[in-house]
């Protein structure tokens, strides 16, 4: 009788506490690990653009004229994009010089990349729905250097 009072020893509970617990794991793991996986990949596109910016307008102020600056600081954004795992196409880079020809000695080069990232595990017909993507953007801004000399 007093086990009866006391956890009701009459077998019908026995191995509800499993199944509670696993049923309690799921609905607040699968969450927690899609949340986990949701931030790393937005984590690695903050840090492409970051860097892509940087190179973009690096490699454009180091170039011989425009027109090669251009084409090496696509390069450059493509490259830092692929070294954090995103294929090239879904980037935007857009380069503003203060001055008016572009590599005047002491002018600026700002770089600006943006780029969608698509968030994980989410299917390709959902996508073409839904915009399912976070934009992550960064600029930077360089110098151009006062007594390199220029190519005509």
């Amino acid at each position: 009788m007093l086990a009866r009072l006391v956890g009701g020893s009459d077998g019908t509970q026995r191995g509800s506490a499993v199944v509670e617990f696993l049923g309690v794991a799921l609905v607040l793991l699968v969450p927690v690990l899609y949340l986990v996986l949701t931030v790393g990949r937005i984590q690695a596109g903050t840090f492409a653009v970051e860097g892509a910016s940087r190179e973009a307008a690096r490699a454009f102020v180091t170039a011989g004229s425009a027109e090669e600056g251009a084409r090496l600081a696509t390069a450059a954004v493509v490259l830092a994009l692929d070294d954090q795992g995103f294929t090239p196409g879904g980037e935007s880079l857009t380069i503003a010089c203060t001055t008016a020809p572009c590599l005047e000695p002491g002018g600026e080069v700002t770089a600006r990349v943006r780029l969608d990232v698509p968030l994980p595990l989410v299917p390709s017909f959902a996508r073409a729905v839904v915009p399912l993507a976070v934009p992550v953007e960064a600029q930077h801004v360089a110098s151009v250097d006062e007594y390199a000399a220029r190519r005509p």
